[in-house]
């Protein structure tokens, strides 16, 4: 128990930037997916094409590869961004890539005739959106975007690889030290009551939303 207490600080204050990572992320991720998913739409091929190229190289490259190319590469072309937010923009376009082509989905089951009906009574494209398209696609996407907030909690321990100082690399350092895998074992737990509560407000989320059916 004395043990624990003794490293309970470091894993804290490492707890703190996963948090922040993560919570950033999001932040950032989801206008940037909406706003990615409607330029899929766009009328302009070279937009779309633009777009599904970048969609395709964050789906098709890994998010570990993704944060050395931020941090590490850009730097040696001279475009040197510190650990966090080089940690943050990687995480940032990568997810807003998946978020796009969620999003997508939930534009494209929205019926034609919807839209028709809003131009009919003169709702403009924005008012449109905002007012019947929007409030259906998140009903359309809890599930799936639960899944990849999710799946970033998790991804969070990957900002170890350009020596941010997250949880992991706390647990790593305090395990190396002492010879011991019980930093290990506590950071998995703190994963899995981070991952716990993320699930638990997603199913209340989701609940909420099915009752205004």
């Amino acid at each position: 128990m004395n043990y624990l207490l003794e490293i309970l600080p470091s894993l804290m204050s490492g707890l703190k930037m996963t948090l922040g990572v993560f919570f950033i992320t999001i932040i950032g991720s989801v206008p940037l997916g909406i706003i990615v998913s409607l330029g899929m739409k766009s009328q302009y091929f070279t937009i779309r094409w633009l777009i599904n190229g970048y969609i395709w190289i964050m789906r098709g490259t890994p998010l570990l590869l993704q944060l050395i190319f931020v941090y590490y590469g850009l730097g040696m072309m001279g475009i040197t961004f510190p650990r966090f937010e080089a940690a943050v923009i990687a995480f940032v376009i990568n997810y807003a890539a998946y978020l796009a082509e969620i999003f997508r989905g939930g534009l494209q089951a929205i019926p034609r005739g919807q839209y028709d009906a809003a131009k009919v009574l003169g709702l403009t494209r924005t008012q449109t959106f905002f007012k019947i398209v929007l409030p259906q696609v998140i009903k359309i996407v809890v599930p799936s975007f639960g899944n990849e907030v999710i799946n970033l909690v998790k991804d969070t321990s990957l900002v170890y690889v350009i020596g941010l100082g997250d949880m992991l690399r706390a647990g790593n350092i305090a395990a190396s030290r002492d010879v011991t895998l019980v930093p290990y074992l506590l950071v998995g737990l703190i994963y899995l009551m981070m991952t716990a509560i993320v699930t638990v407000m997603l199913r209340r989320s989701e609940n909420r939303l099915n009752r205004w059916k």
